[in-house]
């Protein structure tokens, strides 16, 4: 089942992982996947590097997703540095593994770059190039509930994103967002303007505090006021932070789902323990239980 027919029986769940770097062993993340596949996700998602760094590792992890036939695989792929030749051949590369769907971005810019040095600028390109030329894929398009950094309103925003819904893109994953009542009001702007594609809502973990307020700094996320007060109460104390971080995240999932999301995408860190206690925490998954023969039941 294709994940935009999930989002219309029930509310999508699911998590991001990050490749490992090339020189790195993949079995951390192998025995990660292992622990996340208990939660019975309707897919994860994997990313790559800036500028396609790591774009290998990231075959290899989605290929093993496929492989353990537990779940779907969601490849990342951007504009940056990619010819339509190219762009070409690795779609038709992920559709002979089996990998059929995919989130089309722009992509961040690689540092010194000023264009995505390739032949498509803009995300919405890149979704139509696929959609047109490879039918088979269930293509998703990122979404900003607090817009994206570098467009200049929320109006222009918007409508880069209903671009992205009219050139093919099926459902939308949202960017980390700590700001129940911006993804509110957003969600209620994007209908407005005719996007009717569901919404799967990316929550990230806080877990400790400089990346927290980094990956909120860097994608233009906000740090509403009382994530703000936990920072300042327990920043400079790591397990407590991190005791509370869980406590503030279960209650983030619980609002995010009071909203009437169409899905919830965990953003792992690539930390299958702590994202298990959140879960537990939250109620709204329980992890089937592995038996000798492999399989699992819940």
């Amino acid at each position: 089942m294709r994940v935009p027919e999930i989002m219309k029986r029930k509310m999508c769940f699911s998590f991001e992982v990050f490749p490992p770097k090339a020189d790195k062993p993949l079995e951390p993340l192998l025995e990660t996947l292992e622990r996340l596949y208990l939660f019975n996700p309707d897919f994860i998602s994997c990313t790559y590097g800036a500028g396609g760094t790591n774009a290998g590792r990231n075959i290899e992890i989605c290929r093993a997703i496929k492989q353990s036939k537990k779940t779907i695989p969601v490849t990342h792929y951007t504009c940056i540095g990619n010819s339509r030749e190219k762009i070409r051949a690795e779609m038709q590369n992920y559709l002979a593994l089996g990998i059929d769907h995919i989130l089309a971005l722009r992509g961040d810019f690689p540092k010194g770059w000023q264009g995505t040095r390739g032949d498509f600028n803009y995300a919405n390109e890149l979704v139509e190039f696929i959609s047109i030329n490879f039918p088979g894929f269930t293509i998703a398009a990122a979404g900003n509930p607090e817009k994206h950094f570098e467009a200049p309103s929320f109006e222009s925003d918007i409508a880069h994103l209903r671009m992205k819904q009219d050139a093919g893109a099926e459902f939308i994953m949202t960017q980390l967002c700590y700001d129940v009542e911006q993804y509110k009001w957003w969600v209620d702007k994007i209908r407005k303007a005719g996007v009717t594609i569901p919404v799967d809502v990316g929550v990230m973990p806080v877990l400790q505090k400089e990346p927290t307020i980094r990956m909120a700094v860097s994608n233009g996320s906000s740090i509403p006021r009382d994530l703000a007060e936990l920072i300042a109460r327990y920043g400079d104390r790591p397990e407590d932070f991190k005791k509370a971080g869980k406590e503030y995240t279960v209650r983030l999932i619980h609002e995010f789902i009071s909203a009437g999301i169409d899905g919830l995408h965990i953003y792992t860190l690539n930390k299958w323990q702590d994202v298990t206690d959140i879960l537990l925490a939250a109620g709204i998954k329980k992890p089937l239980a592995e038996q000798p023969n492999g399989k699992t039941v819940q």
